[in-house]
């Protein structure tokens, strides 16, 4: 059985019949230049999950990430958005059939104000969007409080929860997140994850990338181990957590 496929067993297990998956990634390979950082990488998610890919530095997890996005080339394999084929699209037409992408690193434009970065988010956007707007004002209250204040005066966490803010303006179905708490507080880290799981409880499906593997998994429908570019290990959040190997190799102990 392929990974993908232990996944959707995995989740149709728990949940009764496999659902549509919202996300396919099968046997990819690629990388940058002629380099393959990925190699044969499988991974399958519905609408309604969280799930988090962690491994070690250099193990491929933002490259995959990027290659969902349209942002690495992908030399073989297929990755699908609601059985559609996007690999190797362009990302703003990835942006248009339904993801979002939050970056680890230049997330926000510092130079303009919380008001104007939510307002560059709904750039696609031909309708009012000011609904949208308030809406993250409530996710996101500390944002209402600075909403005049230019991004690059805020906190890290401040910038992080702008930075999802901004790119669930368009409405995705699908929401990127490389390495979400990198940098934070721990107090932000809390806070991060408390929104992402509010995110996903909206319907729109979580795949992130993440170094705080114990709190991600924590909350992971499905968590996804990289090795050198391949998959190591697939499994429910809750199990892999309880898995001695991986504790020992990928989490710390």
């Amino acid at each position: 059985m392929s990974i993908a496929s232990a996944a959707s067993s995995a989740t149709s297990s728990a949940t009764g019949p496999a659902a549509t998956p919202l996300v396919e990634i099968d046997k990819v390979t690629g990388g940058y230049g002629g380099s393959d950082i990925l190699s044969d990488v499988e991974l399958s998610m519905t609408a309604d999950q969280i799930v988090v890919i962690i491994g070690p530095n250099g193990a491929g997890k933002s490259t995959l990430m990027k290659s969902v996005f349209g942002l690495v080339r992908i030399r073989q394999g297929h990755i699908r958005l609601d059985g559609e084929e996007i690999t190797n699209l362009r990302p703003d037409l990835v942006v248009q059939k339904g993801v979002g992408y939050v970056p680890q690193e230049r997330n926000v434009f510092p130079s303009m104000t919380v008001a104007e970065n939510l307002e560059m988010g709904a750039f696609l956007r031909r309708d009012d969007f000011r609904p949208q707007m308030r809406r993250m004002y409530d996710l996101f209250p500390r944002l209402a409080e600075r909403r005049d204040q230019l991004a690059g005066s805020m906190s890290g966490g401040e910038r992080q929860m702008l930075a999802m803010a901004r790119a669930l303006m368009l409405e995705p179905r699908l929401l990127l997140l490389d390495e979400p708490t990198a940098g934070l507080s721990p107090l932000f880290i809390d806070q991060t994850f408390e929104r992402i799981k509010e995110i996903n409880s909206l319907g729109i499906g979580i795949l992130m990338v993440e170094q705080n593997a114990r709190q991600a998994l924590a909350i992971a429908d499905m968590g996804y181990v990289l090795a050198t570019g391949r998959n190591r290990y697939t499994d429910t959040g809750a199990n892999l957590l309880d898995n001695p190997e991986v504790a020992e190799m990928f989490l710390g102990g």
